[in-house]
């Protein structure tokens, strides 16, 4: 009884300190995300939480449920139960601390991948989703021009889509159609819009061959500002700009599928695709669903032109909303969605999944989160991490809104969460009891997760790139350019990473990645004549990233500390040796603080364990 009930204790005592809430797990700054200021994850969540309460009614009963009805129809009714679902949920996301437009995108996007389309194309009753989100947000009416890509370092404007299509407007470049031509009363009625000239020949080309030269002209001057052009946004911006000027209910001949089965739009997404690269499908993780690439592309350049101006963080959740798909990482979305683990404010990627997966389950949260867990456990560089962040961010979204898809989220990781701080707690008992130091707990508990993410990180580059790789880090320290004191205590402000990789065999040695590799590979193209210097060079960013981002969950750093303040060191003196030992954890300031706090309750708690329990009067 006497050591290991001892033992129990602390252990107890420091799991329920370093869980006591939220912020106690992360150093990202979760407070100011609970407002919105620089991140829209919990407004995604609050949104998303709201549409998951109207699709399965828990108050009336199913027969209020608006599952397979919350969809724009054409309707004679001034008010649909789609605008309801729109409203409730864009004050939910706009509390949560979304300004009106992005509300606006934010809640269109999660409405039309919950079952809603894009419009409805009856003349009298013209209703389309994006802007019925923002009259229901009150955001003000823009066109295009006001969309801009998520940050990738930097970010670009709409403008290079608009400059390429007019341009070629003007050229008469996009179709066939000259409207010079025309005798009076054929533009703008029905012998051409709804007959053999607009349906079967101009508006096909025209749409295709606009978001293909925006596409484009997007992704050109994406590289232009010295980033890599990924596709998705290109796309998206290509595809709403066209569908500004083409006729965004004209149904298409026969020549492309039945009558009503192609749009505008449809023909406006496939150019945006091809110009972009993507693929024809996308598939909806935990689900597999299929969504044709084109359609969505298209469905979200009608979404996108009525929005009005949301902002780049705007932007970058819709980002985030697209890491639902599998496919996410090669074409350009967010980072939710891995395979390396984001700080938390990227981490809007599972609520699509979730709002999908409980349409499948008939909101069975259950079921729910143990199909959220699977394919996390699958996704991930660091599965066990990745679901220690979702659970951070799921239970502080809760602390603004509470529903279906929050609590699937919290179930699906609450027992890798708590089975990570229990391992911890139990190892560091053991290496301090051996007379080892706080530091050196978690020094090692560093080294196990570097071994780790090497050993899986290159499994799973392997199976992404299709090649034989094995790679194993020979330094990981500050200063790969500074001198300053600051980023040589906190290594992830300016990395020195140096690693040894093989490609199929082939070895390679990489010398501080992004303080000399990266910049003489750009710059002076250095080993460009080598096809797998890129490869070299693309798996050390993916591994160093992983192991960069850590401040998302920092419970390396604050479950040894508190188990320390438990074995007898002062709650202080713990937190600065656990972050002084944790070279990896360590990789930006504020875990110390964190630690001391989570110390100093762990004391509480064990103390109040001890007392004995009062006797009955």
């Amino acid at each position: 009884m006497g050591n290991g009930h001892e033992k129990d204790k602390i252990v107890f005592a420091a799991t329920m300190a370093s869980t006591f809430e939220p912020d106690s797990m992360t150093n990202d700054k979760l407070e100011a995300a609970t407002k919105g200021h620089g991140s829209l994850v919990i407004p995604v969540y609050a949104a998303a939480n709201s549409i998951a309460e109207d699709l399965f009614c828990s108050i009336a009963g199913p027969e209020m449920s608006l599952m397979g009805r919350m969809t724009v129809v054409d309707a004679a009714a001034g008010e649909l139960p789609l605008d309801m679902v729109i409203e409730k949920a864009v004050r939910e996301a706009m509390n949560a601390g979304a300004e009106p437009a992005n509300a606006a995108l934010i809640v269109a996007s999660l409405a039309y991948f919950s079952g809603s389309c894009a419009r409805s194309g009856v003349p009298l009753g013209n209703r389309k989703l994006g802007a019925i989100a923002r009259i229901h947000a009150g955001a003000a009416r823009t066109s295009a021009i006001a969309l801009v890509t998520g940050k990738s370092t930097h970010r670009i404007q709409a403008f290079p889509a608009y400059m390429a299509i007019y341009e070629a407007l003007v050229e008469k470049k996009l179709t066939k159609v000259d409207g010079s031509v025309l005798p009076p009363f054929i533009s703008g009625g029905t012998i051409y819009g709804h007959s053999a000239l607009g349906e079967d020949y101009n508006i096909p080309e025209l749409a295709y061959n606009a978001a293909k030269v925006g596409t484009e002209a997007m992704m050109k001057s994406m590289a232009g500002a010295g980033i890599t052009p990924l596709a998705l946004w290109p796309a998206l911006i290509g595809a709403a700009v066209t569908m500004e000027i083409v006729h965004p209910d004209a149904i298409l001949g026969e020549e492309f599928g039945k009558f009503g089965r192609v749009d505008s739009s449809y023909l406006a997404g496939k150019g945006a695709r091809d110009a972009a690269g993507l693929p024809e499908k996308l598939h909806i993780r935990g689900t597999h669903e299929e969504y044709d690439t084109a359609k969505v592309l298209g469905d979200f350049g009608l979404i996108l032109k009525d929005i009005g101006g949301p902002s780049v963080i705007g932007s970058m959740a819709l980002s985030e909303i697209f890491a639902a798909f599998e496919e996410a990482a090669s074409i350009g979305a967010g980072f939710s969605g891995g395979p390396v683990n984001p700080p938390l404010g990227h981490l809007e990627g599972d609520c699509v999944p979730a709002l999908r997966l409980l349409m499948q389950h008939h909101g069975d949260v259950f079921a729910v989160a143990e199909a959220i867990r699977d394919y996390k456990m699958n996704a991930f560089i660091d599965p066990e991490m990745a679901l220690c962040g979702l659970n951070t961010i799921a239970r502080k979204a809760e602390q603004v809104t509470r529903g279906k898809v929050t609590k699937a989220c919290i179930l699906a990781s609450e027992g890798v969460r708590d089975r990570a701080i229990y391992r911890r707690a139990a190892h560091t008992y053991d290496i301090i009891k051996e007379g080892k130091t706080v530091a050196d707990a978690t020094h090692i508990l560093d080294e196990e997760r570097l071994a780790y993410v090497e050993r899986r990180g290159s499994a799973i580059l392997s199976a992404f790139t299709g090649r034989e790789i094995a790679l194993k880090f020979t330094a990981i320290k500050a200063h790969g350019r500074r001198t300053d004191k600051f980023t040589a205590r906190y290594w992830g402000f300016d990395s020195n990473v140096s690693y040894d990789v093989s490609i199929d065999g082939k070895p390679y040695h990489v010398e501080n990645l992004s303080g000399k590799e990266v910049p003489a590979f750009a710059l002076e193209g250095k080993n460009r004549d080598d096809p797998d210097w890129p490869v070299a060079l693309f798996c050390g960013s993916i591994l160093t990233q992983e192991l960069q981002y850590i401040g998302h969950t920092i419970i390396n750093i604050t479950v040894p500390a508190a188990v320390a303040a438990l074995i007898g060191m002062e709650a202080k003196d713990a937190a600065k040796g656990a972050e002084d030992g944790a070279f990896l954890t360590r990789a930006i300031p504020g875990a110390d603080e964190k630690a001391f706090e989570v110390a100093k309750l762990a004391q509480r708690v064990y103390a109040k364990i001890n007392e004995p329990f009062p006797p009955a009067a």
